[in-house]
């Protein structure tokens, strides 16, 4: 279209193929999707911040972690269902392309690093129960939590800098619903084999770090699960992990899946349904995946409804 987009003021979002029924179909399952997301993390923030019974290390986490699920599919998942109501492409400019990238890439970045941090407190509440209050103090949490947020948005700093540093020859259209780095790789005419395969190793270092801490805690966890010699408190035990490693599993298994590869310049449909999955599908299953098996969260949930249809009554 243009002949060098290095100074473009505007991009072309594509978004999703197909007919305008189709986009509306697209437009409803996940405005639910998001709908859902937003009221369900919601509702844990609430309630980790408001009840008593959950003022512990595992709900502090689990309050934060939802934070940055509404955070992750509120950057990109608002745009994206706003394109599917307009016809035609979005405009977007270069650096508000830069700004989605990295806000999504940070926040992304932020929450590996805490579920890495969850994994920890994981594995002294099972392996350490007397000393669990000693060690995972309110100090040690902030700081975790602190760290995991700082690091996220000082990691992502140069991987930003150094894309929207390209020249940009090809296209002004993004073959996607956000600005992916790696469709934004296909637009540009520079050799940029050696900063995809800094950013491959970039990736793999957060994700495998964020890994390694929880493959070892497991792995802790699971032997001290099997020496206890009651089922109940195995069972107990067990409970009190196994929706973390549930999340562990689908959220690094996504991320695994879109930016572990030498080259970001995947085919776009890869990348879109790479993309769903991280942006709503694992926010989406979040809340269930916390509190759905949480026999304390449901319990201080009910209270809280009791309270509110006393409420209503008087």
């Amino acid at each position: 279209m243009l002949k060098n987009y290095s100074s473009a003021i505007k991009f072309y979002l594509l978004g999703f193929h197909g007919s305008k029924g189709l986009h509306i179909i697209f437009f409803a399952a996940f405005f639910f999707l998001y709908s859902v997301t937003l009221m369900g993390n919601i509702v844990i923030i609430m309630m980790v911040c408001g009840n008593k019974r959950l003022q512990s290390p595992m709900y502090f986490f689990l309050g934060h972690l939802s934070v940055l699920e509404i955070l992750i599919t509120s950057v990109a998942v608002p745009l994206m269902l706003w394109g599917l109501l307009l016809p035609g492409m979005q405009a977007i400019s270069l650096m508000a392309c830069g700004a989605q990238l990295y806000l999504y890439l940070s926040l992304g970045t932020s929450e590996l690093v805490l579920m890495g941090a969850m994994a920890v407190d994981r594995y002294v509440a099972v392996c350490h129960p007397l000393r669990y209050n000693i060690i995972m103090n309110s100090r040690t949490c902030c700081f975790l939590v602190i760290a995991s947020w700082l690091f996220g948005f000082l990691f992502q700093i140069w991987p930003i800098y150094a894309t929207i540093q390209l020249t940009f020859c090809k296209s002004n259209v993004i073959d996607h619903f956000y600005c992916d780095r790696g469709q934004l790789f296909k637009l540009s005419c520079d050799d940029s084999h050696f900063t995809q395969f800094i950013l491959f190793l970039m990736a793999v270092f957060v994700i495998i770090g964020a890994l390694i801490p929880t493959i070892i805690s497991y792995t802790y966890i699971i032997s001290t699960i099997v020496k206890i010699p009651s089922v109940s408190g195995r069972r107990k035990a067990f409970s009190t992990c196994a929706s973390h490693f549930t999340f562990v599993v689908i959220g690094c298994g996504s991320c695994l899946f879109l930016y572990v590869k030498p080259k970001q310049t995947q085919a776009a449909e890869y990348n879109r349904v790479a993309s769903l999955l991280v942006l709503v599908v694992t926010p989406f299953l979040n809340p269930f995946i916390f509190t759905l098996r949480n026999d304390k969260f449901i319990e201080a949930f009910r209270d809280v409804m009791k309270r509110c249809s006393q409420l209503l009554k008087d």
